[in-house]
């Protein structure tokens, strides 16, 4: 056999540890069980491996080392021995809380990770599959990763947060890291969150990766996939008595093993209580973004795997048809949880994520339209002067529009509701008879002018809401699960932009 050429590359140590289990004759299944990662990445691993130190075919590249050294091959040594050191954990603050997040990774491409049921920052990196997981991700991205408030190392504030809340903690970590632009990755209960991020911040999220998600928990005509809700509210009641290891793991990882099923119950206690675990369920069994799925305008990618106890297969094929464009990958299995088979995951979505393309500013948003009907002739002045200090302590944002006389703009329907109640409350001490519509909707934005089939629906609300009162279309309120906020239902219309009718809700003050 001719020596072997001088590498003319450096070799990995990923790549050293395949080349240790090919000269221990192990196939490429075996390999590739042994670390943990696919048979594509082992196989071109090999490919490199041949490249790189001259081997005209595999034999030559098991005799270049010792079939009798005994291979390492765990994720305990291999995986974090070549990582980077883990970076500490740092903190961000918004509403008065503290938002805990940590940077790895040395990709080219910003990567939030938006993370299922509960995280913890460090305690994810002590299971050797989930650390491969997260490593992974940092090989062609900067990962960027937060405790949701209230879970992991977070504060804990004293209700669980909404959607709209949890969204303006992406905004705040993303900010912390100078992360202007981003990858969004959200898998299970991070999904709905992440693609109403994706649909009301669309020139902040680059693309958009859905795992193992849905866009409601609960049963519908339109969506025979959900849970009826006495099942539900017996699922977290159970969940809460049983919060030890084997709590929810079970529907989660099926084929989970004692030492993941361990580490499951430890990063489970450590990142919240009981109660709260139930109480997450039983706000994310309100969670419904049917209606903001066709306002994504990001590049993206849904996998879900074919057997998945927790989600059905249907729930990802709902997304991916109802997402512009989106692109749909079915992976075999039942697990629920990114730490079984990681790479299978992880496969698809390093191809998908460095292959896409910067793209043109977006033209449009999803965006909460607050209309008002002023039931008598009042000068624009006197109006400007109810709304003046109000816009501002919800964060709304004046705008105009041809097709309603007084507009806002906000970019979380929570928010816009509050702000409607309080508006009502600031015209009656004013003298003036006033009610409010809300909707939610993608509107185009050109300077500070709006358009788009929404914004008459939000003046429609507005004009059939009686006077003192704050309607809303049900829209909005599917996506305020979790506020605190209370609606009462009062008619329906038909919305010829849908091509449905809508109920009509009215915001209740608390």
């Amino acid at each position: 056999m001719a020596e072997p050429a001088a590498p003319t590359d450096a070799v990995s140590e990923r790549e050293a540890e395949v080349l240790a289990l090919v000269g221990a004759r192990l196939s490429n299944a075996e390999i590739a069980r042994r670390l943990f990662i696919s048979v594509r990445t082992v196989e071109s691993h090999i490919s490199s491996l041949l490249r790189k130190l001259g081997a005209a075919n595999r034999r030559e590249l098991a005799n270049l080392t010792s079939s009798s050294a005994e291979p390492t091959g765990g994720h305990d040594e291999a995986t974090l021995a070549s990582a980077e050191p883990v970076a500490p954990v740092a903190y961000t603050r918004r509403d008065g809380l503290n938002i805990a997040y940590q940077v790895t990774g040395t990709g080219p491409i910003d990567l939030v990770l938006v993370a299922g049921f509960v995280s913890h920052l460090t305690l994810d990196w002590t299971e050797r599959r989930h650390a491969h997981f997260l490593h992974r991700l940092g090989t062609f991205s900067r990962l960027i990763r937060f405790d949701k408030r209230g879970t992991g190392m977070s504060d804990r504030p004293g209700t669980l947060p909404d959607l709209e809340t949890r969204m303006g903690d992406v905004a705040a970590v993303m900010d912390a890291v100078r992360s202007e632009r981003a990858v969004l990755f959200g898998y299970s209960e991070g999904g709905p969150m992440s693609i109403l991020y994706a649909a009301s911040h669309p020139e902040r999220v680059k693309a958009l990766v859905i795992y193992s998600s849905y866009a409601r928990r609960l049963w519908a005509p339109d969506y025979p996939w959900g849970a009826m809700p006495e099942d539900r509210a017996r699922y977290a009641a159970q969940v809460e008595l049983g919060w030890a290891w084997e709590a929810d793991m079970r529907q989660m990882c099926p084929n989970a093993d004692e030492e993941l099923a361990r580490w499951w119950g430890q990063r489970c206690r450590a990142a919240t209580s009981p109660g709260a675990a139930r109480a997450l369920i039983e706000m994310n069994s309100l969670v419904d973004v049917r209606e903001t799925l066709s306002a994504v305008q990001a590049p993206t990618l849904v996998l879900h795997r074919r057997y998945d106890v927790d989600s059905r297969i249907e729930e990802g094929r709902y997304l991916a048809e109802h997402i512009p464009g989106a692109r749909f990958v079915e992976l075999d299995g039942t697990d629920h949880f990114v730490a079984v088979d990681p790479d299978q995951i992880l496969d698809p979505v390093e191809e998908f994520v460095l292959g896409v393309e910067s793209s043109k500013p977006p033209m449009s948003s999803l965006t909460t339209l607050l209309a008002l009907k002023v039931e008598e002739q009042v000068e624009p002045a006197r109006v400007r002067e109810i709304l003046q200090g109000v816009l501002g302590e919800f964060h709304g944002v004046p705008a105009l529009a041809e097709q309603a006389g007084v507009l806002a703009t906000f970019d979380g329907p929570a928010r816009a509701a509050r702000c409607g109640l309080a508006i009502v409350q600031r015209a009656v001490t004013a003298g003036l008879r006033v009610s409010v519509g809300l909707h939610t909707a993608e509107v185009a934005r050109h300077g500070a002018s709006v358009s788009g089939a929404g914004v008459a629906v939000a003046q429609s609300v507005a004009n059939r809401a009686p006077r003192g009162q704050v309607w809303a279309t049900s829209t909005l309120r599917d996506l305020t699960a979790g506020s605190g906020l209370t609606f009462e239902t009062r008619a329906t219309i038909e919305v010829p932009s849908l091509g449905r009718r809508v109920e009509l809700v009215a915001a209740m003050p608390s």
